[in-house]
């Protein structure tokens, strides 16, 4: 019997049915979705080693003034820790005074209220919660002589003066916790930033950290020829002010070459304290920069000037914020030895002045304290310079 069935060509696709053409075709494009699914993205671009170097840099000042914000908070948390520990040593005093005074109350509010005799002793120390109610609600207030009357005043005002102190001793205790919370955020935050620095740096190929130290050494070769340019710049405006002299013994009505008021760069008594302060900041040299640190094993940059000026017997404050405003303010063209050199919009970073366009700073995390020249990040990030003492 012959078959009613209908014949297809092959390739061709009947109801329900998929040929192995087509499912060969589905199957492949599955599986090529499959793979653009699980790929994993496409790799960032990898920075230039001029972008790494900047942004080294850029983590470094964010560190800087972490560090100076973090020493700020610091030393308030230090005052407002002495605050505290006083006021609550005055209150330890205060209420064992009370205490005493309150055990005396009790002895002669009895003995008053028993026989209406005076107890013993004398009546200064009376002490008691609420001795005036007492003693009214007792009527031994009338019993009670001129002095004991007064004592009873004393005390009163003298509680209610332990009572302020309390209150003061508790509001600055919650001021102290709340600086030393921003003292820990301080902390991170420098830390971050230096990790973040590190983390940068330790991806570098062996070229590229060889590639990154010469262009640093190019750099410092510039600051040096700037250096340089400052030196004989200032040589010649001394000679030019020693030209101009006049004779000895007469007065030119001027008491230095500076051109600035206060301290001048010839006073005598500031050069020979600068003296001091070079000569201790040059025994520091090679020590490490230690964020938070002044000394005297490693320092950061305003605990370096800040030792160093103390050699001189000139306290500074401990912020570059603070010493920045510690003196008189002199223009870059009569910078003189011992001179304090702030870089950066923010005031940052501070350095010593030891001459011929040179300075001893505490440069960064991960260097040391050294000499080097004041045009190091170039004159633009140059804020000011100050002379202390």
């Amino acid at each position: 019997m012959a078959s009613h069935r209908k014949w297809s060509p092959p390739g061709t696709r009947r109801t329900g049915i998929r040929t192995p053409v087509l499912a060969t075709a589905a199957l492949t494009s599955v599986a090529l979705l499959s793979q653009t699914a699980n790929a994993a993205p496409p790799a960032e671009p990898r920075p230039s080693l001029e972008e790494v170097e900047k942004k080294v840099d850029d983590l470094y000042h964010q560190a800087e003034t972490a560090t100076e914000k973090y020493n700020a908070t610091r030393e308030k948390t230090a005052k407002q820790r002495k605050r505290v520990d006083s006021l609550l040593d005055d209150v330890a005093r205060r209420t064992e005074k009370l205490n005493t005074a309150r055990e005396e109350l009790g002895s002669f509010a009895a003995a008053q209220y028993r026989t209406g005799a005076s107890a013993p002793g004398s009546a200064s120390l009376l002490l008691a919660d609420t001795p005036q109610d007492y003693f009214d609600q007792t009527q031994l207030m009338n019993r009670l002589t001129t002095r004991q009357k007064a004592a009873v005043d004393d005390y009163v005002t003298e509680q209610a003066s332990t009572s302020k102190k309390r209150e003061e001793a508790s509001r600055s205790l919650r001021t102290l916790t709340t600086s030393q919370d921003a003292l820990k955020t301080s902390k991170a935050d420098v830390q971050g930033k230096l990790a973040a620095a590190r983390d940068l740096l330790s991806k570098l190929t062996a070229d590229e950290k060889a590639r990154l130290a010469a262009i640093a050494k190019k750099k410092r070769e510039a600051a040096d020829r700037e250096a340089a340019r400052l030196a004989a710049e200032r040589a010649a405006a001394e000679k030019k002010a020693r030209d101009t002299a006049p004779p000895p013994g007469t007065s030119s009505g001027t008491t230095g070459t500076s051109g600035t008021s206060g301290t001048t760069a010839t006073d005598s008594a500031y050069t020979a304290k600068a003296g001091k302060a070079i000569a201790f900041a040059r025994a520091q040299v090679g020590k490490p920069y230690v964020w938070g640190a002044t000394g005297p094993g490693s320092y950061d940059c305003s605990g370096l000037t800040q030792a160093v000026w103390k050699a001189a017997g000139v306290t500074l404050p401990r912020t570059t914020y603070d010493q920045v405003n510690a003196g008189t303010t002199v223009p870059l063209s009569a910078i003189e030895p011992g001179d304090l050199v702030f870089f950066y919009g923010d005031i940052s970073h501070v350095g010593l002045y030891v001459g011929d366009g040179m300075m001893i700073h505490a440069p960064k995390p991960g260097a040391y304290v050294r000499e080097e020249s004041i045009f190091y990040g170039g004159e633009s990030i140059i804020h000011s310079v100050v002379r202390p003492a």
